[in-house]
């Protein structure tokens, strides 16, 4: 259904995701309306999306990793349930089907969510873990490690901006940071509309939040589009404290990894693994991850179903 054009547009726009489909099409080679057709069929195919999303550490924000061990038939409905939250970024059902893990964000000192979660009926078992270090993810994006696009292509796409006077969020960003969330290409005439504000002023607030740490884009795909990344796993991974930085940079380095992270809990170390297969996986838990450094223990969750795909962070 997809061809290599399709991916190696998806990715330009990984690197500049709002750039004019007439610098992707100088870019790529073709045209401006084989860009836009291209995106467009790819977007309302639901393969693939642009998003701005909220750093979760801004302003104080505590990201949370926290898994739901429910009774058997509860995790749909509570998934479905936890995804009206605005407080939860991203949720998926792993271990067949019995486990709800989601991202959850609080501020210092707030945890709602997780006061609120012992009284829910049919939980049976809650663990929450802080994120304490990024190694790869938020920003980055393991389309970046695919090299695809050659570095002129990258450094074509990606013209160094004037400087802007970074900036933090502020309650008068809430309808942008929304409106980018649904849809990260929004024209500036409607993100205009949609703020109260002049195109002009929406395009300076997108580049003072950007410098500022604030907002970031990112592209939303499925396997369609990229069949490398089809079987996605969560792991659990118990390090010894003095190798858990070199365990978690080596992670980081791997294209299989589009998410690695220390954290708090019986477990520090967490990642996402995307592989073509199940077989894949095997081989990469077997011959990568059993070299890792410091290595103690593994726990490993395959993933089922998204339920929350757009990982808006909170404001």
């Amino acid at each position: 259904m997809f061809d290599p054009l399709d991916r190696l547009i998806a990715q330009a726009l990984q690197a500049n995701a709002r750039a004019p489909f007439s610098t992707v099409a100088e870019v790529m080679g073709v045209s401006d309306q084989t860009v836009a057709r291209r995106y467009a069929r790819m977007r309302a195919a639901v393969a693939c999306k642009v998003i701005g999303l909220v750093d979760p550490y801004a302003d104080g924000g505590v990201p949370w990793l926290v898994r739901l061990r429910c009774s058997p038939g509860a995790a749909a409905p509570l998934g479905e349930a936890l995804a009206r939250r605005a407080d939860t970024a991203w949720i998926r059902i792993t271990s067949g089907g019995t486990e709800i893990v989601c991202e959850a964000k609080a501020r210092a000192g707030d945890a709602t969510l997780l006061q609120q979660l012992p009284r829910t009926p049919r939980i049976e078992q809650i663990s929450a873990h802080c994120l304490l270090h990024m190694y790869f993810g938020g920003a980055t994006s393991p389309l970046a490690k695919i090299g695809e696009l050659t570095p002129e292509q990258l450094r074509r796409l990606c013209q160094v901006a004037p400087p802007v006077r970074p900036a933090r969020v502020t309650d008068a960003d809430a309808p942008l940071l929304a409106a980018l969330a649904r849809d990260g290409r929004t024209e500036l005439n409607v993100l205009a509309k949609q703020t109260g504000w002049s195109a002009a002023g929406v395009r300076r607030r997108i580049a003072e939040l950007v410098a500022g740490g604030v907002l970031y884009f990112d592209i939303e795909f499925d396997a369609r589009l990229f069949p490398m990344f089809a079987v996605q796993t969560l792991l659990w991974l118990s390090v010894e404290p003095a190798a858990l930085d070199t365990a978690g940079e080596m992670l980081s380095a791997d294209p299989q990894v589009a998410f690695v992270a220390a954290t708090t809990g019986t477990t520090n170390l967490h990642a996402t693994v995307s592989c073509p297969d199940m077989h894949a996986t095997y081989r990469y838990l077997t011959e990568r991850v059993a070299r890792l450094p410091g290595i103690k223990g593994l726990e490993t969750a395959p993933i089922l179903r998204q339920i929350k795909r757009d990982r808006k962070s909170v404001v």
